[in-house]
């Protein structure tokens, strides 16, 4: 399949009265539920078969119907990488992975030994550890820890070294949600003797919301366990690749083929049903967010609120500046019916993090005291979901480092889900009652 067709750019359609083949754009809902699920031939299905077989036959040495060994190619795999390809707006080619950190070993092992990576600061705990406690001794990897959203040109040019091979971004950060300027530092990689590739995490906002490879991004990321695929039931990774970098995803590939870090068929099936309904989801997601974030902001038990898409967020132009195009399309089709300073702000995916009063009793007591808000690591999922960073999913980064990104023991992410916007906002009110309300 070539990568026009792949990312819906010019997907052929027939029109049934004549038969004649029409290039025709594609919507985001629409490449979700199609692209990878084409009916199946000999049945008509129009849900793909799992294929659970481990190897495939051969009428002769070496011929085949594109299977050998499940390992090396699975049509459920296929079939998925064929759907994340085409989600991720620019995309051509994509990898899918047995989890979020077999992803990331698997791209920095690709740079090979003694190369040296910038990353942003505030990156995901299990980043963090394998960038220090693994490829660092493993590898001989290097890496410099830099404050992408604030730093300046000069401080980031400085930061790259003769063998700078990759510039990691999370935008938004887990879980303080800092914004980068994914355009600015892909101009300033671009600029620099190095060239190095610019990767970005892209799981808090997911294809959806955003879309890095438009901004200049070389490789993006996800975590298909969040809100790809959706349902808190299937652990996954991926990467996703333009046309133009066509060799680095067959480096990758080679990679994935010989470490063997691939998902199962029955995940890949899984993870592809999931993405369906994604565009669906995330405007959910995002509407219930905003309208936590707003009830956050107005409550006198809440010390901060950190949501992009809120109108008050130091970032907000960014955020909407660097929106996808099909995501601001469904914003501004909001903002048309209604008056922008009294919605407050504009949906931009489910992660809030905010700052309770007081410290990590109140925290605990907030997290241990909502109904629908379930207290457990991860996130993107239907439901929605509360953590402390601090002492859960960036438990692994030293406390001073934590303390130093504003980790501290009364931040609290929430993963808002898809239910109910007002019995969401009732709950977290209730709980922040019962948490700080009796003791002020």
């Amino acid at each position: 399949m070539s990568p026009a067709l792949i990312n819906g750019d010019s997907a052929a359609h027939t029109n049934g009265q004549n038969g004649i083949k029409k290039p025709q754009t594609d919507g985001f809902g629409t490449r979700a539920i199609h692209v990878g699920s084409d009916p199946n031939p000999e049945t008509g299905a129009v849900i793909p078969a799992i294929s659970l077989s481990t190897t495939y036959k051969q009428d002769g040495i070496g011929k085949h119907k594109g299977y050998e060994y499940s390992r090396s190619g699975n049509p459920n795999r296929d079939a998925l990488e064929q759907t994340l390809a085409s989600l991720e707006s620019g995309g051509a080619y994509a990898l899918a992975f047995a989890s979020g950190s077999a992803t990331t070993a698997t791209v920095l092992q690709s740079l090979g030994p003694n190369s040296h990576i910038v990353s942003v600061n505030d990156v995901y705990g299990g980043t963090f550890r394998y960038m220090r406690r693994v490829a660092e001794a493993n590898q001989g990897l290097e890496t410099t820890f830099l404050d992408l959203e604030t730093a300046d040109d000069e401080t980031i040019l400085a930061s790259i070294r003769p063998n700078t091979k990759l510039i990691w971004i999370e935008s938004p950060t887990n879980p303080t949600l800092r914004l980068i300027d994914i355009s600015r530092i892909s101009s300033l990689a671009r600029s620099h003797p190095s060239n190095p590739l610019v990767l970005v995490d892209n799981t808090f906002l997911s294809p959806f919301y955003s879309s890095p490879l438009l901004l200049g991004a070389d490789i993006v990321m996800h975590s298909l366990t969040k809100y790809i695929n959706g349902h808190s039931d299937v652990v996954m990774g991926a990467l996703i690749f333009p046309e133009h970098n066509i060799t680095v995803f067959e480096n990758v590939k080679f990679l994935q083929n010989a470490i063997g870090a691939v998902p199962s068929a029955y995940d890949s099936w899984l993870a592809q049903r999931g993405a369906k309904t994604l565009h669906l989801r995330m405007k959910a997601h995002g509407v219930n967010a905003l309208a936590v974030a707003q009830a956050l902001q107005k409550s006198p038990y809440v010390e901060e609120v950190i949501y992009p898409g809120l109108t008050s967020h130091p970032r907000n132009e960014l955020a909407y500046r660097s929106l996808s195009p099909h995501a601001r399309k469904f914003i501004d089709s909001l903002q048309s019916t209604e008056d922008e300073s009294e919605s407050g702000g504009f949906p931009y995916g489910g992660m809030i993090s905010f700052r309770i009063k007081g410290g990590a009793v109140e925290a605990e007591k907030f997290l241990t005291s909502t109904r629908l808000f379930t207290l457990a690591e991860s996130l993107g999922g239907v439901e929605s979901l509360a953590e402390l960073p601090a002492q859960m999913t960036h438990g692994s980064i030293p406390e001073a480092e934590r303390a130093a990104l504003g980790i501290g023991e009364n931040l609290i992410r929430l993963s808002v889900g898809v239910e109910e916007l007002e019995d969401l906002v009732a709950d977290v009110e209730q709980a922040l009652e019962i948490a700080v309300g009796k003791d002020l």
